[in-house]
């Protein structure tokens, strides 16, 4: 059985951009005072629903992407829904760095465009891969 390089590689990626972000949220709470939860600081809000929004798709993703990899999909194919995950999740992350993309606030069209970019690209590369792989192991 092969090794699921695919699946590791996103997983390396992954876990690094995770625990950058996981320094934003500890390096501002440091430097509001912000011991637990987010008080009344938006700022903190939006840098922890980042975080945690990566933990809340990836894990499952990851896991998803790893099965299919050692049942047999074509690393074509992996590769394009991994490429896709990783690119919505970025774009997330882009929509986050500011209150217009996390809270609606008024500014730049950009960063909504990128957190509908990053929710429509994280679900459809989600149910597509899910979806394949019940398609393979239904004809195995």
């Amino acid at each position: 059985m092969p090794l699921p390089v695919i699946s590791a590689t996103v997983a390396a990626i992954i876990l690094i951009v995770q625990l950058i972000l996981m320094v934003t949220v500890g390096a501002h709470r440091g430097k509001h005072g912000v011991n637990l939860g987010i008080g009344e600081d938006r700022d903190l809000e939006r840098k922890v629903r980042r975080h945690g929004n990566l933990s809340e798709n990836a894990a499952l993703f990851v896991v998803t992407l790893a099965l299919a990899e050692l049942v047999g999909a074509p690393s074509a194919l992996l590769w394009a829904f991994a490429g896709v995950f990783l690119a919505a999740r970025f774009f997330h992350i882009l929509a986050f760095g500011s209150l217009t993309g996390s809270h609606g606030d008024k500014g730049s069209t950009f960063f909504i465009a990128a957190r509908i970019a990053g929710a429509m690209g994280t679900g459809f590369s989600g149910i597509g891969l899910g979806g394949y792989l019940l398609f393979m192991l239904g004809t195995a």
